[in-house]
């Protein structure tokens, strides 16, 4: 990072100069949200932007999909984000001259995100083309503990002569188009990158209901096709000893306060908006408005300062139980901080509603729901805040229905979760590397497993969340088949896994890892369900008509799962066919070609050894004790240098293996590129919102991969790998409503309770230890596990188990 623009702070991100160049970066990295409502880092005034975005989650528009070739089964709706209406302008006028950071004569300036207020503060002198200073503070904060309100202040003074001084606050519809300034708020680029949202080109918000009241301005909306409705309401309080008047003007799609101030010299302004946003699939837009109401009324009751006071609070608690210090790197944990706090801005009310990709910093993946959530960010919410990790599944039970549609469709039994999504429809349009990857099923499932696990919190299970594991079950069990030969196999073909560049492919290793994972889990959690709560067993049983002849039909699909094993390589191959593909030489490619998604035609990477994302590492990761250490550091050595890492969730699980055998010099890199993907913008679409699973990468890298921290059945184990440079590393952790606190040094492991009765058991490195309240327990360490120099090179020649010989193909990059 730029450190004379971006200061090393570690409890904030702060910003020392006002750059146009970098919009979309900083209004990604400065954005404000709670997992319902969030705001883009723009600037108050609200003009020159790369996104004027407000966004509400689960707030989409539909459309059908026109396919160049229709096909029976491909995805029929459409679903994207939409801009809710943008309530974040403030534009300040002195002399009549508006403040314009692209062109103010600025003294000074500072932007900062406090991870501890939780608060978005800009400080700035402005000289005036008059002459005259003036300072102005904007400060921004979407609430955690009242989820659908946001704050939002403009502090003005003149400090050395008297001046006219006009406020302007607004709520404009940009979505469709709603602004003063032709322009404002499009960046005008469109990409071919399927990263980036769709657009909609027709008119999304069709306004309902509209009034002022006083300072009230409300403005309510339906959503054209996916009928949902939204309401927005703001009041508006100002506080001066100046005179003042105020002008109102409303209509369907616009709400202006204006406050015109006669300000003396020093004599401060401050004009607050306090602002609700409601929706619903259900309800109607008259409801909202009401919904809205009551939350001004109640917040104008407690008052303004109320509310920084309880954010202050929420955000103690948050980190009293997430907080990762890694002492005397403030640089790091700076931007570790900054991670964490991105996965409380996007999951914390997400109450029952997906995590999108990005948040809601942003509409990149056009605000779908991915497996990502239940992989990457589940983990941690189930560790450190469990209500928030049960939130997050209940949006996949709720899904089951469409899910079980799904299945029907593509001729399987259960449920077949969708790639991406907001509505629980498949919205991709492109079935060989997104509706292919069936795994999702599994996904879901080990994300329940972890939660589960982590919190003993059967009541969930039982009262329905049980059904995820069923159905995914039942899936997988159509979707394969027995083959024969000697000995009963049973194989899944015609699948995608996490890798991309790979597609279709038959027993890819993840799948069936993890779909025999699904199975036993599901086969386990049915029995224990029978034996502990057979009232609920009942009740399941009537409710899925389920029998227990499936049980045996599961236990036999899992033990005879196909996994590939190459006896030549010694190596488990991403697949059946993964091994006759030509080698990519990945060492040869130039840079100006990367992403490859982005420079090569898909049929060109689908026919090589290529991989944009850890695939086989990724299941040694999470079904790690399903394979030995050897097998690991095979696997490892042969993938890593295959891996682009053109997905920033890559050099995750990368980051995480390469600690377990030994590559520790390796594993640092790989935890740094991740932890700077956004703050770097090292993927160059940070514009399009923060990659928020990569934030939770974050987390796992240093819990999972230096921690040494696994839970496999129940079982919470540690094997350390603490990186040189760092003298400690401190983690807590939340098991079965205990909470304690993990010190790692490289001379030993200290485990202390810090709240709840314990005890809590574990072992390390094999040895079982139990952690009393009351006492700190001091396990010794020898080491920090193998050390291996340098990292994995591809060998130039290997030898298939048909004794051909493959390597590098000689890639010819032809112009583009």
């Amino acid at each position: 990072m730029n450190r004379d623009r971006f200061p090393v702070d570690p409890w904030r991100l702060v910003e020392t100069h006002f750059d146009a160049e970098t919009l979309g970066l900083t209004e990604s990295l400065f954005a404000v949200g709670n997992g319902f409502l969030g705001m883009r880092g723009n600037a108050a005034e609200g003009r020159t932007a790369h996104e004027h975005g407000t966004y509400v989650n689960g707030l989409h528009e539909t459309w059908k999909i026109r396919h160049a070739e229709e096909a029976y089964g491909f995805a029929e709706v459409g679903q994207t984000m939409v801009n809710a209406p943008d309530s974040k302008v403030m534009r300040l006028y002195v002399d009549d001259e508006p403040l314009l950071l692209d062109d103010a004569d600025v003294l000074s300036y500072e932007r900062s995100l406090d991870f501890r207020e939780g608060v978005l503060r800009r400080e700035l002198l402005w000289l005036t083309p008059s002459g005259k200073r003036v300072k102005v503070t904007a400060t921004r904060m979407i609430s955690f503990p009242e989820r659908h309100l946001a704050v939002l202040s403009l502090d003005v003074t003149v400090l050395d002569a008297d001046a006219p001084l006009v406020i302007s606050c607004q709520i404009l519809n940009r979505q469709d188009g709603e602004d003063d300034y032709e322009g404002a708020g499009d960046s005008g680029e469109e990409l071919n990158d399927p990263r980036t949202a769709g657009r909609v080109s027709e008119r999304v918000f069709l306004p309902q209901e509209h009034w002022q009241d006083g300072e009230r301005s409300v403005l309510s909306f339906e959503v054209a096709n996916s009928k949902m409705a939204l309401a927005v309401a703001a009041d508006h309080l100002i506080e001066t000893s100046n005179d003042y008047t105020v002008e109102h003007h409303i209509d369907g799609n616009t709400a202006k306060n204006v406050f015109a101030v006669d300000a003396r010299q020093g004599e401060p302004v401050r004009v607050t908006k306090v602002i609700s946003y409601h929706s619903s699939r259900r309800a109607p837009a008259r409801e909202l408005i009401d919904r809205c109401r009551r939350t001004l009324d109640r917040i104008r009751s407690a008052g303004v300062p109320e509310q920084y006071s309880k954010q202050r609070d929420w955000l103690a608690d948050f980190w009293e139980r997430s907080d990762v210090e890694i002492p005397g790197h403030d640089d790091v944990q700076q931007a570790v901080r900054w991670n964490l706090f991105q996965l409380a801005q996007a999951s914390a009310r997400a109450d029952g509603l997906g995590v999108p990709a990005k948040g809601v910093t942003g509409n990149g993946y056009s605000g779908h729901y991915f497996w990502d959530t239940e992989i990457y960010v589940v983990p941690f919410l189930a560790y450190t805040s469990p209500l928030w990790a049960r939130n997050a599944l209940r949006i996949r039970e709720q899904m089951l229905p469409a899910a079980r549609d799904r299945a029907r469709k593509l001729n399987e039994a259960g449920a077949l979760f969708p790639w991406r999504t907001i509505n629980g429809e498949e919205a991709s349009a492109h079935y060989a590397a997104g509706t292919a990857q069936y795994h999702i099923n599994a996904d879901v499932t080990y994300a329940l497993a972890k939660f589960i696990d982590a919190t003993g919190d059967l009541d969930f299970l039982c009262n329905g969340a049980v059904d995820i594991a069923v159905e995914t079950a039942r899936m997988w069990t159509t979707l394969g088949f027995w083959r024969s030969n000697g000995d009963d196999r049973f194989e899944i073909h015609g699948v995608t896994g996490p890798d991309e560049y790979t597609t279709v492919v038959n027993n890819n290793l993840f799948t069936n890892v993890m779909a025999r994972f699904n199975l036993r889990y599901a086969a386990q959690t049915v029995r224990m369900i029978q034996h502990e709560r057979p009232t609920a067993y009942a009740r399941m049983v009537e409710r899925l008509g389920f029998t227990e002849t499936e049980l045996e039909d599961w236990d036999r699909a899992a033990d005879a799962m196909t996994i590939p094993y190459s006896e030549s390589l010694q190596i488990h191959p991403q697949d059946s066919a993964f091994l006759e593909r030509e080698v990519w030489d990945l060492a040869a490619t130039p840079d100006d070609r990367k992403p490859l998604m982005l420079h090569f035609h898909p049929l060109v990477i689908y026919r090589f050894q290529v991989l944009k994302q850890a695939d086989v590492v990724l299941a040694l990761f999470l079904q790690g004790d399903e394979f030995t250490l050897e097998e690991k550091l095979a696997d490892f050595d042969y993938y890593d240098p295959l891996t682009t890492s053109d997905s920033s969730l890559s050099k995750i699980v990368q980051s995480i293996i390469a600690a377990e055998v030994g590559y520790q010099d390796l594993a640092l890199k790989y935890f740094l590129d991740t932890v700077y993907v956004d703050l770097e913008d090292r993927h160059g679409n940070t514009a399009d919102g923060v990659h928020v699973a990569a934030s939770g990468g974050v987390w796992n890298s240093l819990v999972s991969g230096f921690g040494g921290m696994r839970d496999h059945d129940g079982l919470l184990t540690f094997d350390p790998r603490l990186p040189v440079s760092w003298p400690e590393l401190r983690y807590r952790l939340t098991w079965r409503g205990t909470r304690m606190l993990v010190v790692l040094t490289a001379p030993s492991m200290r485990v202390t309770i810090i709240d709840g009765d314990g005890p809590v058991s574990f072992e390390v490195r094999g040895e079982r230890f139990e952690a009393q309240r009351g006492q700190e327990l001091v396990i010794p360490l020898g080491d920090q596990g193998p050390v291996r120099a340098g990292a994995p090179v591809q060998k130039r020649r290997n030898r298939r188990d048909d004794g051909s010989i493959m390597e590098p193909a000689a890639t010819v990059f032809a112009e583009e």
